[in-house]
């Protein structure tokens, strides 16, 4: 196993997704190679489709020959996104992590979001396999938007150094987003990356987040930027012994 680094360049894109899936690929792939020396970049949930449910299938094949692209553009980074895909006869929204041309971890929305009708057109993950896993050396979870509001859910990923939230959180709940990505990262004593759409009806609010509470977020900017410390981790878990 490889040490934890001491600490990790990250971005999360706080972006629009445009009608023409090819157009908000095209974007993404510009930001993964103008930002070559950054070590994660999270993109908002189901980014490249959105929730196109009157095109679920066609989205579905776009997102799977968008994922063959994705991998062969992503080397050294960490990429974590969420794509409507097909699982057996079903459709899914699936969170994906991406790291030296492989995709090296798969998680299916578990939580599904009913006032958006996600539970119509999508099939649910199974709730048990929202849980940490490691890449050389560091504990990641995620939970996809929604999830974001299930006690039980935080108690399955704890010890997690950085949790990751790919959301498309609605504009009429901002203030709930804020306030609990930061809890979360305050009671985790974790780093939490939220990358969240920046459509006219949704809540932007992106923001990379300490585990002291310190917030770095601007809904004015497409790229929210800052470095995740994991001397930081160390040192508060340190002081404030949560056992």
């Amino acid at each position: 196993m490889l040490g934890k680094p001491k600490e990790m360049k990250a971005i999360v894109l706080q972006l629009k997704s445009k009608k023409r899936y090819q157009e908000n690929l095209d974007k993404l792939v510009e930001q993964l190679r103008t930002h070559l020396e950054k070590e994660i970049i999270v993109a908002p949930e189901v980014f490249l489709t959105a929730y196109d449910y009157e095109h679920l299938a066609t989205a579905a094949k776009f997102s799977a020959k968008a994922l063959k692209i994705l991998k062969q553009e992503v080397n050294e980074q960490i990429l974590v996104l969420t794509l409507i895909l097909k699982d057996g006869e079903d459709f899914v929204n699936q969170a994906v992590v991406i790291h030296k041309h492989k995709v090296v971890y798969r998680q299916n929305k578990a939580k599904l979001f009913k006032l958006g009708d996600e539970d119509i057109y999508l099939t649910a993950g199974k709730k048990k396999r929202i849980k940490p896993f490691e890449i050389e050396g560091v504990k990641y979870a995620i939970l996809i938007c929604f999830e974001l509001r299930f006690k039980e859910l935080w108690k399955q990923i704890e010890g997690a150094d950085v949790v990751i939230v790919p959301a498309r959180w609605g504009l009429a709940r901002k203030v709930h987003l804020r306030i609990l990505s930061a809890a979360l990262a305050v009671m985790n004593q974790s780093y939490v990356l939220l990358s969240n759409s920046s459509d006219s009806d949704m809540a932007s609010e992106s923001s990379i987040i300490s585990p002291n509470g310190d917030i770095v977020s601007d809904d004015s900017k497409e790229i929210i930027a800052s470095v995740v410390d994991f001397r930081e981790i160390k040192k508060i878990r340190r002081y404030i012994v949560m056992d």
